[in-house]
């Protein structure tokens, strides 16, 4: 006779195959099995969770301001032991010293882009603890914190650092030195001594950090000027461009290639509104990144009427800002000449501001090759400058 074989379809039913001929076997199931089962389903079943932000998402959000606590690391204690040998009563004392706490280090890194993944505390290692026989605690880490390239640390309203070039570093918190072990206290009239100093505590600061735009040229003007349009015909990057006002709601730098193998940076401004040194419409939070820029690019829209007096406002608005700002060497860009009503408004403009308004449209790549070369001397005038000082 063939052996029978159990199969489980369910809780409450049991087929018996004997040779050719099937058996059902029904029972009540158990309650405490099934109750146990629903138990572990439960048991195993992950608690739902907020979703964090994908990098991807992160990068979207420019931040351009934080504020930072850093602690340093706690230094490591001293050990109080003495030395443990067979045949050897009197071995002395042979306490380590503990290690120091790890520092807390601000690098700028030209692959970071924005303040968006600082952290809004950071804590340094510490150090390990002494040993016998003499064992010194490691120390703990160096904590190195990747800020972009042209921020600015303050403590209070005082500027205590300024990362302005790749690779500068600036130490935000101190680690706490280890402590001594008994070893250190050995003295000809103190030969057993039992005293050990426990670790110092890493320094504390609160820091504030401020991103400037590190670029050669920054370009100003109202909302929907062609900013976005003029950086992106003139160089590899690609803001956002749309025809609503404040499309671009945060700074895009990007690289201009010239023959002679110079690059040049150019800085894409969020638009300026009139009364932006009172922190109207995106107000004084990104006038700051003109700050660094060595000269500008006064971006008109001629298609308005009177284009002439947006210069005025723009160079008002900079000057209340910060007195000086304005006057820096600059470039006026008479954009949208491949409009109508812009080929008429420009002899008018030339009138009010003179011959040197460079007139091209952004869209088209009508007259770019003036404003590269004119691009071009303000940058040679820049680093001849550098080398003077």
């Amino acid at each position: 006779m063939v052996p029978s074989r159990l199969l489980s379809v369910g809780p409450r039913t049991v087929l018996g195959i004997v040779g050719r001929w099937t058996r059902v076997r029904l029972w009540p199931a158990s309650p405490r099995l099934h109750s146990a089962s629903c138990a572990d389903r439960a048991k195993y079943q992950e608690p739902p969770r907020k979703k964090l932000l994908s990098e991807k998402k992160l990068k979207r959000h420019f931040v351009d301001h934080r504020r930072v606590l850093v602690c340093g690391g706690r230094g490591g204690d001293g050990v109080s032991c003495f030395h443990s040998e067979p045949r050897k009563e009197f071995g002395g004392p042979d306490g380590g010293d503990g290690g120091n706490g790890g520092h807390v280090v601000l690098r700028a890194d030209q692959q970071v882009k924005s303040l968006s993944s600082v952290l809004s505390r950071y804590q340094g290692a510490h150090g390990e603890a002494g040993g016998r026989k003499n064992c010194s605690g490691r120390s703990g880490a160096v904590l190195y914190v990747r800020v972009p390239v042209g921020t600015l640390v303050k403590e209070g309203k005082e500027v205590v650092a300024d990362l302005s070039c790749p690779g500068d570093e600036y130490i935000a918190a101190l680690g706490g030195a280890g402590g001594k072990g008994n070893r250190f206290f050995l003295a000809n009239d103190n030969r057993a001594p039992v005293t050990c100093t426990p670790g110092e505590p890493g320094q504390q600061r609160i820091l504030f950090l401020e991103l400037k735009t590190v670029a050669h040229a920054g370009m100003v003007g109202f909302p929907n000027a062609g900013k976005s349009s003029l950086l992106r015909a003139i160089s590899n990057a690609r803001p956002a461009v749309a025809s609503y006002p404040f499309t671009t709601l945060k700074p895009h730098v990007g690289i201009v290639h010239c023959e002679d193998h110079q690059q040049i940076a150019v800085a894409d401004i969020p638009g300026i509104v009139r009364g932006a040194h009172q922190n109207r419409g995106l107000g004084s939070t990104f006038l700051r990144h003109i700050e660094r820029c060595r000269f500008l690019l006064f971006v008109v829209d001629l298609s308005e009427p009177e284009p002439w007096t947006q210069v005025e406002d723009l160079k008002s608005e900079l000057e209340k800002y910060e007195a000086g700002l304005s006057e820096r060497p600059h470039v006026i860009v008479a954009n949208k000449i491949d409009l109508p009503q812009a080929r008429a408004a420009l002899p008018p403009l030339r009138a009010h501001l003179g011959r040197s308004v460079i007139a091209l449209s952004a869209a088209t790549g009508e007259n770019l090759e003036e404003l590269l070369l004119r691009l071009q001397e303000l940058h040679g005038q820049h680093v001849a400058a550098e080398l003077r000082w």
